[in-house]
């Protein structure tokens, strides 16, 4: 088997200690190459290349930005049955992807699974999203694997982005900070989205967006953040849009998310299982996949992609 390692020296705890371990146990079992990341979109230009190459593996070391980049890089000319596996080893803060697929969180345990995966044949096929908006290069879609938004979730990734660019580190209470700020922007100066989902009549006048392609929709530390618990990769995409962001609204979603994990209101549409979500605003809105922020736009489409990528397990 022909692997590629794709490492991100700059995610949150991969080190060349670990770096080291990883593709030493990996060499024993693959014909492995590596690469280490040095410029945005670099994991993806070396994915691409690999799955050109007739690569049977591409293993994603870093955090969900870094196995997006890649997952793009693999599936740049379309899903197609020869395309390389997907092998993760967590590297990021919070590690999204990985958990949904119940790959441990813990570099060492996850390399353990994986290197199972590749001596028993096992693995997975799974759904993935797809956003098409005038933001997204070339014209045939950015891939997301666990999440995409637009409105406040989208504000928040833009925020810490340029906390990060400025030399902070990703933690909850960076995101805890950003979030606060961006709502009060919010509460201030609304948004207004209008969502389209199949069969129904437009929902008008929606305060901010959520689109899950499978759950937990993110994780606050070690706890889980549950928006659409019945959406999976096994199916369609997941819808969670608020009509308000007013402070009782959004204090009892908040508080049932974190709560009950399946949350209920009047104020809250919410979906499962769909093909796909249009999105339009007249104001340009914050638009993020994966926690990477896109740029701002004013109209959007996500598509559900059943059985998109195959993934080591």
């Amino acid at each position: 088997m022909r692997a590629l390692l794709v490492v991100n020296p700059q995610a949150t705890t991969t080190t060349p200690a670990g770096r080291d371990v990883l593709a030493h146990a990996l060499a024993s079992d693959v014909q492995l190459e590596i690469i280490e990341t040095c410029y945005r979109g670099h994991a993806a230009d070396a994915a691409s290349k690999a799955a050109a190459d007739g690569f049977d593996l591409v293993i994603a070391h870093g955090g969900d930005g870094t196995v997006n980049e890649v997952v793009n890089g693999i599936l740049r000319d379309g899903p197609r049955p020869n395309k390389p596996m997907l092998g993760v080893v967590p590297g990021g803060s919070a590690n999204v992807f990985a958990g949904a697929l119940g790959i441990p969180r813990d570099p060492v345990e996850a390399t353990h699974v994986l290197l199972q995966s590749i001596e028993n044949g096992t693995k997975r096929r799974i759904g993935l999203g797809q956003v098409f908006a005038d933001v997204v290069e070339g014209g045939k879609g950015r891939w997301f694997t666990f999440n995409a938004g637009m409105g406040l979730d989208a504000d928040v990734v833009a925020g810490v982005e340029k906390k990060r660019a400025k030399g902070r580190n990703a933690s909850p209470a960076l995101y805890l900070t950003v979030a606060l700020k961006a709502y009060a922007q919010n509460v201030r100066k609304p948004q207004h989205f209008t969502v389209e989902v199949p069969g129904e009549s437009p929902f008008n006048d929606v305060g901010m967006v959520f689109v899950s392609n499978t759950d937990p929709w993110t994780y606050f530390g070690d706890k889980a953040i549950q928006l659409n618990p019945s959406t999976s990769f096994d199916g369609g995409l997941g819808l969670s849009a608020l009509k308000t962001l007013r402070v009782p609204t959004v204090g009892r979603y908040v508080a049932q998310v974190l709560a009950t994990g399946n949350p209920k209101s009047g104020n809250l549409v919410r979906r499962d299982d769909v093909g796909y979500v249009r999105v339009k605003c007249e104001e340009p809105a914050n638009l993020q996949v994966d926690g990477d922020f896109l740029g701002m736009t004013t109209a959007v489409e996500f598509r559900a992609v059943p059985d998109a990528l195959t993934v080591a397990v």
